[in-house]
């Protein structure tokens, strides 16, 4: 059963992210890329990752597309704007694509196959509570680094907001 679950997601996550790339409509391509978001959460429940599932879902289905979508209504990018060369582009492309599967090909046929243990299987690995001891022992110094940046950017980013003496409004 959750093989077959795990082969469906699979799947749908990776027809969902083809139609991201091959999607002429760029909102559709962002509801689409919204449902390789879900189909990715889904495969985190089956690894019982349950928090890092939500937090998914909640910044990158939720927050980032958002984003995305208010920038590309606020660019209204429905026009064909692009004035390059379509056959550089189509070569290029094809080129990255292939390398890419080729990479792609040779990392899965030269990995090790792992074989569950279930003599040593954790459920609780993918909790809360085990997320925050390995965050707050093992890597302490880089998660207060990222806290320190977040901090500065919050801070940069009231700066570059804030209006000064005699500016008027747009």
């Amino acid at each position: 059963m959750v093989q077959n679950l795990f082969y469906f997601l699979s799947f749908l996550a990776v027809l969902s992210a083809l139609m991201v790339i091959l999607s002429k409509n760029p909102i559709h391509s962002v509801l689409y890329l919204i449902l390789t978001f879900f189909t990715l959460s889904g495969h985190y429940i089956l690894l019982n990752a349950q928090f890092l599932s939500i937090v998914n879902l909640i910044v990158y289905a939720g927050a980032i597309m958002v984003l995305f979508l208010f920038t590309i209504m606020f660019l209204n990018l429905k026009d064909d704007s692009f004035t390059g060369s379509r056959l550089f582009f189509h070569l290029g492309s094809g080129l990255v694509v292939f390398t890419l599967a080729g990479l792609i090909i040779l990392k899965v046929a030269t990995a090790p196959i792992a074989v569950a243990d279930d003599a040593h299987f954790d459920s609780q690995i993918g909790m809360v509570e085990n997320l925050g001891k390995v965050l707050y022992s093992k890597f302490l110094v880089p998660f207060e680094l990222v806290s320190v940046l977040f901090l500065s950017a919050m801070v940069g980013a009231v700066m570059l907001g804030r209006r000064e003496k005699g500016e008027k409004n747009f």
